[in-house]
């Protein structure tokens, strides 16, 4: 008989999926949403919340609800190579190549650079990387108690100085909400909607929906469709504590333009209400947020990119991995962070469709009987609109990358396909995959995780 889950686990599993998602990055894109969408609050935060919570939220069922051991498992419905190599390429980029260096450098540029001399930055760079990188090394070891860790220390730590500084704005705030700002004047939804990618947490809830699985199944529960209960509860909780914050760091920023001004982004705008309320002890209060925001998604991320690694290479120790994930981070955080963006976002702009087409055909398998030529085609269709969001975002960085070829296919791309012009061109090709791929005739995908 399958062990009984109290609630009290789910919301330890949830907070601790709380604490992995919620980084520097969840901090500093909706408080500058918010200044930038005034009295359009509602409007943009509501397209925000689709993007930042709604997907991610899928990525997590996609993983619980279809039985699947992991992302690696996941897309291999549509081959056992591009299982790999999806899986390979989602974890270098939100592990080692991005994610993992940029939750060192962001706090760093928020909470200590505006402190030291400039010509001292790349020396002090590096040595709070070593030591932020050090004591990600030393919570890494154990998964088995990564949910202790985040879900019971981190993210509380964390919530408690977050909340200090968001009650004091609620009970005391800066001002009414001014006129929106570019964008938000007039696009609200669709920008607030856009602005929700940045988070990337779509991504990471591919690779964090085993470490959710794991932790479920060291409490007992071995039942695929008990562990599948059990994933979208504590998603649920998850989601609703990010919804919650969301929404009250939105009205943060937005009640603050009157107080502070604007700033050119949200790490700025943080430290400004900060030092509003709280004077030379608000930057000390805005560098523990900061750094316990991070450090709790670095664990969880170093801890997802190493349980995976070394799955696919069994022969190289978890602990091994965790060493290196480590080391490479640090290098790679002393790049600096306008580096890492510059490189990282063609990337995530390429791989953002796939995710989520992935994650949708995996919630609507059990309809198509998880046949493999819908997943094979309505992702290759995918790949063909990825790859030249991906081209385009490289370009837009680095120019001298730009060929006249892949220029013209965007162009092409841009006349004739259906809401190509927001970033969201994957659509119809994607549906068009799956009408072909339901017509080619074959057997349903026997090893769909789903019909076992």
């Amino acid at each position: 008989m399958e062990k009984k889950i109290p609630f009290s686990t789910y919301a330890v599993i949830g907070t601790m999926l709380f604490g992995m998602f919620f980084g520097a990055g969840n901090l500093i894109f909706p408080i500058q949403m918010g200044q930038l969408a005034g009295t359009n609050y509602w409007l943009a935060l509501i397209g925000f919340l689709v993007t930042a919570i709604g997907l991610p939220f899928l990525g997590i069922l996609a993983i619980g609800l279809s039985g699947s051991n992991g992302l690696r498992d996941l897309a291999s419905k549509v081959h056992p190579v591009f299982g790999l190599l999806f899986a390979l390429a989602l974890y270098l980029t939100i592990g080692p190549f991005f994610a993992i260096p940029r939750t060192a450098t962001v706090p760093f540029v928020v909470g200590f650079e505006p402190f030291i001399d400039p010509s001292q930055i790349t020396l002090w760079l590096a040595v709070f990387s070593f030591v932020f990188f050090a004591i990600v090394f030393y919570f890494s070891l154990n998964p088995a108690k990564i949910m202790d860790i985040i879900g019971k220390y981190l993210t509380p730590a964390f919530l408690v100085f977050l909340f200090v500084l968001i009650g004091i704005s609620l009970f005391s705030p800066m001002g009414n909400f001014v006129e929106p700002a570019g964008a938000y004047i007039n696009e609200a939804f669709m920008t607030g909607f856009k602005e929700g990618y940045n988070t990337m947490d779509a991504l990471a809830s591919l690779a964090f929906g085993i470490v959710v699985i794991h932790a479920i199944k060291r409490t007992g529960i071995t039942d695929k469709k008990e562990i599948a209960k059990a994933t979208w509860k504590s998603g649920v909780f998850a989601m609703a504590l990010m919804m919650l914050i969301y929404g009250l760091i939105t009205y943060m920023g937005a009640s603050s333009v009157t107080a502070i001004g604007t700033y050119e982004n949200g790490g700025q705008i943080f430290a400004a209400v900060a030092d509003y309320y709280f004077g030379s002890y608000g930057a000390i209060l805005l560098a523990i947020i900061i750094v316990l925001a991070c450090l709790k998604t670095s664990i969880g991320l170093i801890t997802s990119c190493s349980e995976f690694f070394h799955e696919v290479f069994p022969k190289v120790s978890y602990k091994a991995f965790v060493v290196l994930l480590c080391i490479v981070s640090f290098v790679i955080a002393n790049v600096g962070l306008t580096n890492i963006i510059t490189y990282a976002v063609p990337v995530l702009m390429f791989l953002y469709p796939l995710a989520i087409v992935l994650i949708i055909l995996a919630l609507f398998g059990p309809l198509f009987g998880y046949k493999q030529s819908v997943f094979a085609t309505a992702i290759l269709f995918t790949f063909f609109i990825s790859v030249i969001d991906g081209y385009n975002a490289l370009i837009n960085n680095v120019p001298a990358f730009e060929m006249s070829a892949f220029t013209t296919v965007s162009e092409i791309y841009a006349h004739y396909l259906p809401f190509y012009s927001i970033g969201l061109g994957w659509i119809v090709p994607a549906v068009i995959g799956v009408v072909i791929g339901l017509c080619i005739p074959g057997t349903d995908k026997s090893n769909a995780v789903g019909n076992q």
